[in-house]
């Protein structure tokens, strides 16, 4: 199938602004539906007017979320101004208000029950996530190098933002990630035998390491099952586990273990920040882990607890 030469250069130019991925294909997305709810006008025959109608559209008709409207906006922006250089200037529509929400959690039991419930690495992963606060993509993309036995901490390379950080190690996952790792080799040699074994990196990493990224010590601590062509430089490698393939594992558990509440991959972040300060951590040393910019976001956990002060009592239970 032929690719459009001009959806071809915004993905040239948000590869050379180092855009992730995931904010590749989003972006990529959203631009299309705009060009084609415009009748497939070029878009710089457009403006303003165009943008506005397109977002109305996704607000009124398509009855899209506030952040994805605001997605579609910043894709939109992001073309004209980083590729056709042009500036939208005029426009009465502005990014829409997005609800500030208290974030469900789960309790310490409900949490537990749910990861006992979890099988082989779902397991593992899940015990990661609750007791490190991981994103299901940071947990993922972990490799054999970023864990650090002897100080039970876990690296996390280039997270939300570009953030680097460090997070706690589970003790009850010491286990299962050095039974990983001897799984991880395993697999890895296989590779090597059949003449492959560079794992999935950023192209600046492998220019770098070269070869050196066949080492052992890259190869992700979770990989897929099979190998797989890189999407950005074209040579085959190994990449990690799947998102999917953990949501639709931690689904069944919920179910199985009988949690009532709506529990993503997300909620064992969640859980983990409140079970930290239910447990009497100071809240700089949430944020610090969680790796948050502004403490002002990790007073969300505050508000779950029903705590907006440490210890405050409901006047009905004071006797």
């Amino acid at each position: 199938m032929s690719r459009s030469p001009f959806i071809e250069s915004i993905r040239v130019v948000l590869r050379t602004k180092h855009y992730s991925l995931k904010t590749e294909k989003a972006y990529l997305h959203w631009i299309r539906r705009f060009i084609y709810f415009n009748g497939k006008r070029h878009p710089k025959d457009m403006g303003e007017l165009e943008v506005e109608q397109f977002l109305t559209h996704l607000a009124i008709e398509i009855k899209v979320a506030p952040t994805t409207q605001n997605q579609a906006l910043c894709a939109v922006i992001f073309m004209y101004r980083h590729v056709l250089e042009m500036d939208l200037t005029n426009m009465s529509f502005q990014f829409a208000k997005t609800p500030v929400r208290v974030p469900e959690v789960l309790n310490h039991k409900d949490a537990i029950a749910i990861i006992d419930t979890l099988q082989g690495v779902h397991k593992t992963i899940g015990i990661l996530m609750y007791g490190g606060g991981f994103r299901i993509s940071e947990v993922l993309k972990l490799r054999l190098k970023d864990f650090d036995f002897e100080r039970s901490t876990i690296f996390i390379f280039r997270s939300k933002g570009q953030k680097d950080r460090v997070t706690l190690f589970p003790e009850l996952a010491k286990d299962a990630i050095a039974k990983q790792i001897k799984k991880v080799e395993s697999i890895h040699q296989k590779d090597i035998n059949e003449g492959y074994g560079l794992t999935s990196l950023p192209s600046s990493l492998l220019r770098k390491y070269g070869k050196a990224a066949t080492n052992l010590s890259w190869q992700y601590a979770f990989p897929s099952n099979t190998r797989c062509v890189h999407p950005y430089d074209g040579y085959v490698c190994r990449h990690h586990l799947h998102q999917t393939a953990f949501r639709k594992a931690l689904r069944k558990a919920v179910q199985e273990a009988g949690v009532l509440k709506r529990v993503t991959s997300h909620t064992f972040r969640h859980s983990f920040a409140t079970r930290l300060l239910e447990t009497g951590h100071d809240i700089r040393v949430v944020q610090e882990l969680l790796g948050h910019d502004d403490v002002k976001t990790t007073q969300i956990y505050t508000h779950v607890l029903g705590k907006h002060k440490s210890g405050a009592i409901s006047p009905m239970d004071v006797r």
